[in-house]
């Protein structure tokens, strides 16, 4: 399949932005390993309109000696429209995060959302490839939970430092994915062993598209592979956000699209894109 008949076929479905605001009530904000944290928020309004690898914008609570004036997207690592909860994994990194980080079980938080384009699945996709890394582990899970609802086999490749800093593994396993882990530590998570890996895959006709976010080489191979074996899919960008609603054109990156390269905003435009439109950063 050539590269502009794959980009056609793997574009994500355009939806509405809603941006409406919600006001969540905190259920838990604890710490998963030394790098993530999980938080847990009521919100049964919206829970029931989320689709996989949308996110919100999160109003960060005041802290005592500094300032967060802009919101912080977050991707919605887990969504149960039932029971009216929505989940988030991150990382604390600045003063944004560590404000998240306070909140404590019964506190109020402000959620703008969902926002932006999230996952889809063509009907020709039977077996697909979840490639990620880091907290791109958390953007990619609900994934899981859109491919076992469509009846659609799901391999899942988890890369990280270590072993303690893998996560994800229980969300993709209980949606009847088989999970493939890879590591710096066991030096598996090199991209000539990853590569060996996805070959197997498509040789057992195992990889009918290919997804990925939170790695720039891991998308590359991806898209190489992509090429070789006219196999498209889905990459979720991450980028810094300030209105997470197009207005401000913060968080623009070039994507190639139609033959052309065009300055499209990672916010509304995305944050998911065809495999092989998105460029390197």
């Amino acid at each position: 399949m050539r590269a502009d008949t794959l980009a056609a076929v793997e574009a994500p479905t355009p939806l509405p932005v809603p941006g409406d605001e919600y006001l969540g009530t905190v259920l838990v904000n604890a710490a998963v390993n030394a790098r993530y944290k999980h938080l847990v928020v009521s919100a049964p309004e919206a829970a029931r309109k989320i689709r996989p690898g949308q996110f919100f914008n999160l109003l960060c609570p005041p802290l005592p000696d500094e300032a967060v004036f802009l919101r912080r997207p977050m991707s919605v690592y887990q969504m149960h429209p039932n029971g009216g909860t929505v989940e988030f994994l991150y990382h604390v990194t600045g003063a944004g995060t560590r404000a998240l980080a306070l909140l404590a079980p019964g506190d109020t938080l402000d959620m703008l959302g969902p926002l932006g384009l999230g996952f889809s699945l063509d009907p020709a996709w039977r077996r697909i490839v979840v490639l990620a890394r880091g907290v791109g582990l958390a953007t990619l899970a609900p994934l899981a939970q859109l491919a076992q609802a469509s009846g659609v086999a799901i391999t899942a490749v988890l890369s990280a430092r270590s072993k303690l800093d893998l996560m994800s593994q229980s969300v993709f396993a209980d949606a009847g994915a088989e999970v493939l882990t890879v590591t710096d530590e066991e030096g598996t998570s090199a991209v000539p062993q990853v590569e060996r890996l996805l070959l197997d895959l498509i040789r057992a006709g195992r990889a009918d598209a290919f997804f990925t976010c939170g790695s720039n080489r891991l998308l590359k191979l991806l898209q190489t592979l992509g090429r070789a074996h006219g196999i498209g899919g889905q990459v979720a960008i991450e980028q810094q956000m300030a209105c997470g609603l197009g207005m401000c054109f913060c968080c623009v990156r070039q994507i190639e699209r139609n033959g052309t390269v065009a300055n499209l905003r990672v916010c509304r435009d995305g944050p998911v894109f065809g495999l092989h439109e998105a460029l390197s950063w």
